[in-house]
This record gives C-alpha cells, structure tokens and sequence, in this order.
C-alpha cells in the first residue's frame, strides 16, 4: 500500500516536471521571410537543429483581393516514415517554397496566410500554426535574418498551445522587456475604493480573463473595460488588452493587503507566466500625477459586476474555489478539497462506482477477507484518482476533455455490454476466469490470484472515472481554471488528487468493512450475488439512458424493477411459517413489481422521468404551469450564434440565460427534467432568452465556445445581462434544485437591473 502512495505522489510531482518548457515554440523553430519575384512568392523557410517540417502541412492564401495564390512548388525533401502520419515527406535546416501568383497587389507589401506544421526530433509535434506575413518585393526586403513572425499589430500570428505553457522559454533573435517593465503597475485610493491600473508597454497585451483580485483568498468584483478580439489556434476567439487597463474594488473591512493576478505577451510570440501582485494597503495614497484619467476608467470598470457593500459583493463558488486553491495554503486545500469529494460522493455522478466495486469485491467468493476486500478498493480508488487528476491536467492544459471523449455512444454501449456480462457472472451463468495458458504463467511470476485481480482493480477504477462520472461541479472547475490560468499542474492536480480521494473515501470504507459484514459461505452468498448483480444491471441501464430515448430508459428500468421482483419472489407463495425476512422480502418484491408496471404504462405513454412516469398521461395545467412548461430553449453550436443571440436580446433589453449540455451528462438531465420545467423557476426568468449550447459532440466548435468561457465541461449555467456581458459571479455549475435555482434567478437579474 505505500508503493501505492509513492506512486501517486510521484505522479503528481512527474506532473510539475512536464510543465518546464523543453522546446522552442513555433515560431523560434521554423523562421522564414517572404518576398515576391515577378510572377511568384518566394518563401524562405530556416528549420532549427533538431527540428522538421511537414511538406504537406504547408498552405498558403492570399489576403489580398486582387492577388490570387497557385499551388506552391516544392522543392525535394527527404523521405521520411512517421509514427503519426505514416510515410511522409520533410525538409530540415533552409529551403525555399516558391508559389506562383496572379493579378497586382494594391499596396506593397500584401499580406498573405502560411499555414504549417512540423516536429522535433524528440518525438513530439508541434500544433500546426497559422501566421500572417507581408509580402514584400524582393529589392525592397531589407537584408537580414529570417522572421518566424510579422511585426506589425494588424499581422499579429494566431498563438499556439506551445506558446502559452512554454511563454517564460527563451526568446528568440528579439530581445523582450521583463514583465515589471512590459506591465507597470500603481494603486491609490479614490475613498473608498483602491484603483489598480497596469500601463501595457506598446507591442504588449494583457489577456483579459486572466485578471483577478482577491483579499485573504476570497476572490473580489472586479470589472474590466472591454479589450480587442484576437484569435487563438487553440483557444479561439480572445479578448485582450492594449496600452492599458484599471479596475477599482472595495477591499473588506480588515483586510491589509489585496493580491491581483494578470497574464500577458509579446505581439511577437513570447508569453510570460501568471503574475501576482500584493498592494498593501498601510500608507496608499491618493491618485499620484497623471493618474487622474484612469480613475474614472477604474471606478466603472470595478463597478461593471456588482454595486454591493464591501465584503457584500457576490462572488462565485468556482471563483472562490480558484482563489483558494491560488492563494491558501496547500494542507488547507487538500482539507478543503477532500471534503468537498466527500460531498460529490453521494451524487449521481458518483453513486454508480459503488455497485462496481461491490462486484468486484463480491466476486472473490467466500475467501474473502477483510484485508483483502480493503486492499482492492484501495487500488481501485487510487486508480480513480490518479485517473481523475491526471485527465483534469490535460483538460486544463490542453483544452480537450478526455472523459467526454469517453461519453461516445459506442463507448457507453461497450461497458453497459461489460457489466452486463459481470451481472450474468454474478447470476451464475458462468465464471469469469483467466485463460488456463495466462494461469499458468502467472503462478510461475507470483500469486497469480491477488496479481490479477489488482489489476482487474485498477483496471475498472481508471474506466469508472472516465466513464461513470463526466460531470463538472464547481470544485473540479475550479481546480482545473487554476491549472489554465498558472500552466503549473501541481496546485490544481494536488487539489484534484485530494477531491478525487475524498470521492472515493466512502468506497474504501465499504472495501474495509465488506470483508466482515459480506456472508462467507452458504445459501445467504447465492443471494447476495443476485443483489450485486442486479446492481451492476442498474448501472448499465444508467448507462444507456444517457445514448437512449427516454420512452426506452423507462421500459429498461422497468425491465430491471420486474427482474428484481423475480428475485426476491413476488411472484411466489408465501408459506405459513415464513420468518420475518422472508415476508419483507415478498414485500419489497411486489413493490418492485407494482412500480415496475407503472413505469411499463409510462413509457408507453411518453413519459420523461422514472420519478415521475405517468407525466404523460397528465391534462395540461392551467395558468402559470401551463406556460411555464411550453418555454423551451433555443440551441446554439458557435461563438458567432451565441454573439448573434446576445445582440438581439440586448437590443430588446432582455437577460439572456446560456445553458451547456450534453446528452451524455447526468446532471444535465437532471437539470432538464427537475429544475428548468419548474413553475417557480420560469416564473423567475420571465422574459430572460433561453440559450441551450448542446456539446454532445465535444467537437471544435463545442471547445471553442467553451474555452470562450474558460468552461470545461457541462453542466454549467451563464447569465448575461442587457449590455451582453457575462453576470460572472452567478455563474453556476453542476445541478442545482429548482427552488434555489428560481432564488438564483431573481438575484442575478436584480443584479442586472432588470428587476425593480
């Protein structure tokens, strides 16, 4: 057991290593300069050492209207067989790309796209990049090195994943400004108020959403004016800031010193980590000489979320989280996050880990001790974490959800399949056992018995928390923006290891107690099994109705209630002499099979939920119910949709209400089915647009339009008010009741000032 924490110790320090920055971004790696001879664009390409380029990644395109690009000459590369792309072609160290082009440019130069992708030698790729260029005559190109990017701010390059968690690497032929003089920093009062303002050197930006203040970890309003649009690679569609930005906050009373944070870059490709700053608020004074004008800009921007009280001003739970996780201590965080995975553990999300295990466990068999079933559900918990910690790390770093890669229908399909087999195995169909071949070269390694089925252990442990529990609560989010927002893994993955144990401590009691209160031996472990295995139907089911229609769900699990029935025999006579627990058996088993008969006329009369399954065959109500449930969502895929949307509820002087969801996503269901229908909670929204963005398929517009919100995963809820900006502080993630959620509503929108 203590190789095991060892490991998932240097697992999360393996974690912190991997963030150094080992390569050279893009940009450093493969340099070029473009010019055009008479009829062509020359574009000379400088690969560093120890670097390659893809023949057929390169792309080019004319910006220019009245210049129309061909297709590019290449020259000979060098044959090349990829792990990737199999049998390719690549260039190293300098070559050139001549692409012949037609018509005049209007002006010299004229931009032109390059679009391109290459490797190290290493083994890793890079992600192909975009970049704009000017394309100069070749006797006005001024002599001089290669420029991997454009100078000017109208021909910034789109930025790579690389470049953001490589940003403090070492620059390139340009000498860059230290952070302390790329983004100047003062702070004084203005009454009440404390004003922070950042002077962005020309040539730099600030990402927006990379701000924050906190006081004594509790994370403060704070509104920034609104920046440029840039776009991302990987990220999409960013907003930034040029020359300057300010914001003011009203610290609580007692607090001696305020914490911003910032991140930002070079329009010429370096990024610098995350900054902090510490205003101490002994001795600050009023606005010093020249800070006049930024006064006003800092008192509406810090007013932009919240006009509350100091220490009154609503602040999100992720926010709060994330400032935790930034600013506390690390034994505190783990306290916190532990306890917090407790609190998951008994959710939806969760539950069906516990009938997974119990299978596991169950099938040993009568040899089973308490020893044993303990160190199974160990190896089996601390698979689910590491599995949840390091799947949240790359999500974080990477931008791509490993877990809804998971949620693909033939996936699901396959593991319901999976369990119901191991339920026929508890049944007595047959019995799971190792190939006689495997057998015997296990008994020849070790203990064949306690070998496999460890790792059989830590098998189902990694796929139950890729598998059983995709959604977002706000302590994974929270986690996972502050993994974003530094590029250090070891806080955030900390605070996730500790999250995913809490998640799983329940389960590790049930291994240790199971070796004492599970029966051995005799007729009682027959029924014990029936009951395991009718649990691990319930989670295939559970399973399924994720993929299925809900009129199906309904007959599955009534299938499974009549099945259950069987088993604890309704069906058959009660003799005279019966014991009690005989009779409360019988009991049960009519219940099973009363309910199970009505979920059957449920689904055969449309209904929606197992809670509520003759819905169906409900009148339709009267009045403000009636209404309430003919409301329904207007779904969106795209960035430019959710734009689009915004603008025309901000013209009308609506709130608007942006729900993520996802087919695959329990607590999406839940919220569909239990919180939004609710009369109260449409009553609240009144005449708020209901958006639905629907990311089932987690593809590249799914991403993009999450990472715009710095969103990882449903379910999440967004509210915006009239001028088209996010409500941050109400944000909110995972299920919430409709009776919270409606109280929820009305606040936002008194935040918004739609309500009276």
């Amino acid at each position: 057991m203590l190789r095991l924490i060892l490991l998932a110790l240097g697992t999360l320090l393996s974690l912190s290593a991997a963030a150094e920055p080992q390569l050279l971004r893009a940009e450093q790696a493969f340099r070029y300069t473009a010019v055009h001879e008479g009829g062509e664009v020359v574009v000379r390409w400088q690969a560093a050492d120890g670097y390659y380029m893809y023949q057929d990644r390169f792309g080019f395109r004319s910006l220019d209207p009245a210049v129309s690009l061909g297709e590019p000459v290449m020259p000979a590369g060098l044959p090349y067989e990829d792990e990737f792309f199999g049998a390719t072609t690549i260039h190293r160290g300098d070559f050139e790309i001549r692409v012949p082009m037609t018509g005049a440019p209007g002006d010299a130069p004229f931009p032109i796209e390059i679009r391109s992708q290459g490797c190290a030698d290493i083994g890793v790729c890079l992600p192909p990049q975009t970049w704009q260029a000017e394309v100069a005559s070749a006797a006005a190109a001024a002599p001089g090195p290669a420029a991997g990017t454009p100078g000017p701010a109208a021909e910034r390059p789109r930025r790579s994943l690389l470049s953001f968690l490589t940003g403090n690497g070492a620059p390139g032929q340009q000498a860059f400004l230290p952070p302390q003089e790329a983004f100047k920093t003062r702070a004084w009062r203005d009454g009440e108020r404390i004003v922070l303002e950042w002077d962005i050197a020309p040539g730099y930006y600030l990402y927006r959403d990379k701000f924050g203040v906190s006081a004594d970890g509790v994370e403060l309003p704070a509104g920034f004016p609104a920046g440029e649009i840039i776009h991302d690679e990987t990220f999409g569609d960013v907003e930034v800031l040029f020359d300057s930005a300010a914001t003011s906050v009203v610290p609580p009373q007692g607090v001696e010193a305020l914490v911003a944070r910032y991140q930002g870059c070079a329009k010429d490709g370096i990024c610098y980590p995350p900054e902090k700053w510490t205003v101490t608020l002994a001795g600050l004074g009023a606005a010093p000489a020249g800070a006049a004008g930024a006064t006003s800009r800092a008192g509406s921007a810090g007013n932009a979320i919240s006009g509350a009280a100091a220490g009154q001003a609503p602040v999100s739970e992720t926010d709060r989280l994330a400032a935790l996780i930034s600013d506390g201590s690390l034994p505190a965080v783990l306290g916190v996050f532990f306890g917090l995975g407790l609190l998951l553990a008994f959710t939806p999300c969760v539950l069906p880990m516990v009938p997974i295990l119990s299978g596991l466990i169950v099938g040993q068999g009568a040899g089973l001790t308490t020893r044993r079933a303990f160190s199974l559900s160990a190896v089996f918990v601390l698979a689910m974490a590491l599995t949840y910690t390091i799947a949240g790390v790359v999500v974080a770093l990477l931008g791509y959800n490993l877990q809804a890669a998971f949620q693909h229908p033939a996936v699901l399909s396959g593991f319901a399949v999976v369990f119901l087999l191991l339920a026929l195995a508890m049944f007595g169909f047959y019995e799971l056992q190792v190939p006689a071949s495997l057998q015997a070269k296990l008994i020849n390694l070790s203990n064949r018995q306690r070998s496999g089925t460890w790792i059989g252990a830590g098998a189902m442990g990694v796929f139950s928390a890729l598998i059983v529990g995709p959604c977002v609560a706000a302590p994974l989010a929270a986690a996972l923006i502050v993994i974003g927002a530094t590029g250090d893994p070891v806080r955030g993955g900390a605070a996730l290891f500790a999250l995913s144990m809490g998640m799983g401590a329940p389960l590790l009691a049930f291994g240790a107690s199971a070796g004492k209160i599970l029966p051995r031996a005799g007729a009682w472990m027959v029924h014990v099994n029936n009951l395991f295995g009718l649990l691990l139907l319930a989670v295939a089911v559970w399973m399924l109705e994720r993929i299925v229609p809900p009129a199906v769900t309904l007959a599955l699990w009534a299938g499974l209630l009549l099945l259950a029935a069987v088993f604890l025999g309704a069906v058959e006579p009660l003799k005279p002499d019966a014991g009690p627990g005989r009779r409360i058996a019988k009991g049960l088993g009519l219940m099973s099979l009363l309910y199970g008969a009505v979920l059957l006329v449920g689904a055969a009369a449309g209904g929606q939920s197992p809670w509520q399954p003759l819905s169906g065959l409900r009148a339709p109500a009267q009045g403000i119910a009636a209404t309430a449930t003919t409301r329904e969502f207007k779904v969106i895929k795209t960035v430019a949709d959710l734009e689009r949307e915004l603008r025309a509820a901000g013209a009308a002087g609506r709130t608007t209400l942006l729900d993520f969801y996802a087919d695959w996503c329990v607590d999406c269901k839940r919220m569909e089915r239990y919180t939004f229908p609710e009369p109260a909670v449409q009553a609240a929204l009144g005449d708020t647009l209901l958006l639905k963005a629907d990311v089932t398929a987690n593809d590249d517009a799914d991403r993009e339009l999450m990472n715009r919100f710095n969103i990882f995963g449903p379910p999440a809820t967004l509210f915006f008010g009239p001028d088209g900006d996010e409500l941050r502080p109400y944000r909110l993630l995972g299920f919430v009741p409709a009776e919270r959620f409606a109280q929820h509503v009305r606040t936002a929108q008194d935040s918004a000032g739609e309500r009276p």
